[in-house]
């Protein structure tokens, strides 16, 4: 049964950073995307960042590029997103998603507060 987590979200303050984390089980992450994803209140849920499977290769939304990092460790199945120089606009409920053969699987989402 696929099964994600996330954990690691918190409360933090502007230029602060967070690393959270994206738990899989049931599948292996070599035959998966995993993608990141986040809501804020009253707004759509939007692609934060996303890696291949087939070569490592990362993209961002231009909103947060320069700022996330996204990394994965096949061997913890594990899935990561580094924070870092958090703005109060990245305040919103992160998901991590995962493809497996053209089915999506979402996690139950993990809260990042970033507030003055």
């Amino acid at each position: 049964q696929v099964h994600l987590v996330e954990s690691g979200g918190g409360l933090v303050q502007p230029g602060g950073s967070l690393r959270l984390s994206c738990v899989a089980s049931g599948f292996s992450l070599d035959d998966s995307t995993v993608d990141w994803f986040r809501q804020a209140p009253g707004k759509q849920r939007e692609r934060v960042s996303c890696m291949s499977e087939i070569d490592g290769s990362s993209i961002y939304t231009d909103s947060v590029q320069g700022r996330f990092t996204i990394s994965r460790d096949g061997a913890k199945k594990e899935v990561y997103l580094q924070m870092n120089s958090l703005k109060p606009q990245d305040t919103a409920a992160y998901y991590c998603r995962a493809n497996i053969l053209s089915r999506l699987y979402w996690g139950q989402g993990t809260q990042v507060t970033v507030y003055s």
